[in-house]
């Protein structure tokens, strides 16, 4: 399975780490195929380490209403160049906010940390290209 993330400065495509991490994939999915990321921004972007989207409130404190369990055991969870990784405030407090890895040279900490749950295959220089405030303007799920 894969997704596809537009935004005006590009699409990137997405491969899902779904054996790794089933349940974070299912919660991306869903919320994809309800629109709940559609015109939402990436309300945080740090050169070198990440850009991070999916508060519906822009601040980086919202989420879906729910939280989901951490799956940090996978053999994929090492945050690399394009990694698609979740974000929470606490293990097992992820809901909705997600994180793209610019690098892995600023990033090896939240390795088994954050769950890792798919990697960017096709347009990595547009997280480049990303900055505060940028939306992301749909993600479409291809099963």
């Amino acid at each position: 399975m894969k997704a596809t993330i537009k935004t005006a400065k590009g699409e990137m495509e997405v491969s899902f780490f779904e054996k790794d991490a089933s349940k974070t994939v299912e919660n991306f999915v869903k919320l994809s195929e309800q629109g709940f990321y559609n015109g939402l921004t990436f309300h945080r972007v740090i050169p070198d380490f990440v850009i991070q989207g999916g508060c519906p409130q822009g601040t980086g404190v919202g989420g879906p209403g729910y939280s989901i369990d951490c799956e940090l055991d996978g053999d994929n969870q090492y945050h690399d160049r394009g990694v698609l990784s979740m974000a929470h405030a606490g293990k097992d407090t992820g809901g909705s906010q997600f994180f793209i890895c610019h690098s892995r040279m600023q990033t090896q900490h939240l390795d088994r940390v954050h769950t890792v749950f798919g990697k960017v295959v096709n347009g990595l220089e547009v997280i480049d290209q990303i900055q505060q405030g940028d939306r992301i303007e749909e993600i479409v799920i291809q099963k």
